[in-house]
């Protein structure tokens, strides 16, 4: 088990601030869109004898969920990507637990 070194008040300490996209609402959405990219295909073929259109949309629905979602994925780790390349390093400073720091706290 690693600790981390302890710092004392007043010693400044680097941070990396970026902006990180959240997967799982990508991975929905490419979901979503492979749903859609389902329905599309399905009405636009025309009907057949041997299948229902609601199987059609169903096998459809099946085979492009998975590939929607591998794009979206895709697009949330070009945007962390991008994200990690925009990254800025800031400089912190602890204050000390006692009363005297409480206004700068609360500011």
């Amino acid at each position: 088990m690693t600790s981390q070194p302890e710092t004392t008040p007043g010693e400044p300490r680097q941070l990396q601030v970026r902006r990180a996209p959240k997967y799982v609402p990508f991975l929905i959405a490419g979901a979503l869109a492979g749903v859609a990219t389902a329905a599309i295909f399905t009405y636009m073929l025309p009907p057949t004898e041997g299948f229902e259109a609601s199987s059609v949309f169903g096998l459809f629905t099946v085979l492009l969920m998975l590939p929607g979602a591998g794009l979206g994925a895709i697009v949330a780790l070009v945007l962390d990507h991008r994200g990690r390349r925009r990254s800025k390093t800031l400089v912190a400073e602890a204050l000390p637990d006692d009363d005297r720091n409480a206004a700068a706290e609360t500011a």
